[in-house]
């Protein structure tokens, strides 16, 4: 398995090693996720003994019950659903609360599984398909018909690690860009599976490394806001490429530029910004 990708894409960096499958699936989507090691010789991402967890601040829950709810019209999609790329303001929108377990919400976890595995993710989220919702969806291992398939709807992290791990990181928002985060390394989730059902799991190693990632999709965060200041300078140029391809797409001004940006405090409720 390569590197983590958000709507995670595999990095070139690392090999692709194989992953335990972890989460079993309830009517072939949702689970429940033991702690699982990474098959690797990296002994940052080998499973070590579980660290204290501590309480994620108040905001995040209170930030949770804040979402409106999604309406049928906010869930509509056609095919094939296509990747947003930064700076695309769909990517800092709110996103709605889901309430309503159909078939049309069963067809879009469909569909962003296929979107996922066809340009090489093993994350994505409901907002990096132009669909502003609660709703994510992964595969550790990244390939279909292997692992786990994984969705999460309406998800809130209740604890996180003080253990902090470094990843490489890239994003298939961010088509090219890698770069370090370092993100809490096991954490406690709430969520709804694709039927509606509420269930807690407990994350560890890549599939906590991955759903951190969407998760911040969710609330608007986007990963350079959790590098430090030297990485988030070595990938700058980057950036603005993509603002320029969208300046050239659009014919507007990006919506954001890295070079003037203030960097703020991610607002996630949990783990370093």
């Amino acid at each position: 398995m390569a590197a983590l990708a958000a709507s995670l894409r595999p990095s070139s960096l690392l090999p692709r090693t194989l992953f335990l499958p972890i989460l079993l699936r309830q009517i072939g989507f949702s689970a429940i996720c033991p702690r699982i090691s990474r098959l690797s010789s990296d002994s940052r991402f080998v499973s070590t003994p579980k660290p204290p967890v501590t309480a994620v601040r108040a905001q995040t829950k209170r930030g949770f019950s804040e979402h409106k709810v999604a309406t049928p019209a906010d869930l509509y999609f056609e095919s094939p659903l296509k990747i947003v790329e930064y700076p695309d303001p769909i990517l800092r929108a709110k996103n709605k609360r889901i309430d309503t377990f159909d078939e049309n919400l069963k067809k879009l976890v469909d569909h962003m599984f296929d979107v996922m595995y066809k340009t090489d993710g093993i994350g994505l989220s409901a907002p990096q398909v132009g669909i502003n919702v609660q709703l994510m969806v992964f595969n550790p291992v990244g390939e279909r018909g292997e692992g786990e398939e994984i969705v999460l709807i309406n998800p809130r992290v209740n604890k996180y690690s003080k253990k902090m791990v470094p990843f490489n990181e890239g994003c298939l928002s961010f088509p090219g860009i890698y770069a370090d985060v370092e993100r809490p390394d096991t954490l406690k989730v709430d969520a709804r599976d694709i039927n509606g059902a509420r269930f807690t799991v407990n994350l560890s190693g890549l599939p906590a490394r991955v759903f951190q990632h969407e998760f911040d999709h969710l609330q608007g965060i986007l990963f350079f806001e959790r590098m430090t200041e030297e990485v988030l300078e070595s990938i700058s140029p980057q950036l603005q490429a993509l603002e320029k391809k969208y300046e050239e797409k659009t014919g507007d001004p990006s919506p954001e530029r890295v070079e003037t940006r203030k960097r703020k405090k991610a607002a996630a409720g949990f783990g370093k910004s």
